[in-house]
């Protein structure tokens, strides 16, 4: 089971890449990158997890736990391009609703 994590900040701006599994084997690799920026002032994050294909209720925690503290200290937090099946994961714990998250398909095709 791999990850990649690719984030780069700049201006208070974070961009990020996340590709492979997010699981509780790999949550610990991309819980420890991100916390290296929660807590920055107005930090703006959009993550890309285009080519994540996998994630369990261990990812989850981690996004939930960085949203928390971005939005805690002024900031936002955007995913970009999760597949249909992560989507549902997001939208079936309620998160869905309540992060702002861009599917890779748009709704209705």
């Amino acid at each position: 089971m791999n990850i990649h994590v690719d984030l780069t900040e700049s201006n208070n701006i974070l961009d990020g890449f996340i590709s492979g599994e997010i699981d509780a084997h790999t949550a610990p690799v991309l819980r420890e990158k991100l916390e290296h920026y929660q807590n920055h002032e107005n930090l703006k994050a959009e993550l890309d997890l285009s080519d994540v294909n996998y994630m369990d209720s261990t990812g989850l925690g981690v996004f939930v736990a960085f949203y928390k503290a971005v939005n805690s200290n002024g900031g936002h937090v955007k995913l970009k391009g999760l597949s249909a099946r992560l989507k549902r994961l997001f939208d079936i714990t309620g998160l869905g609703d309540i992060m702002d998250i861009e599917s890779a398909e748009k709704e209705g095709n």
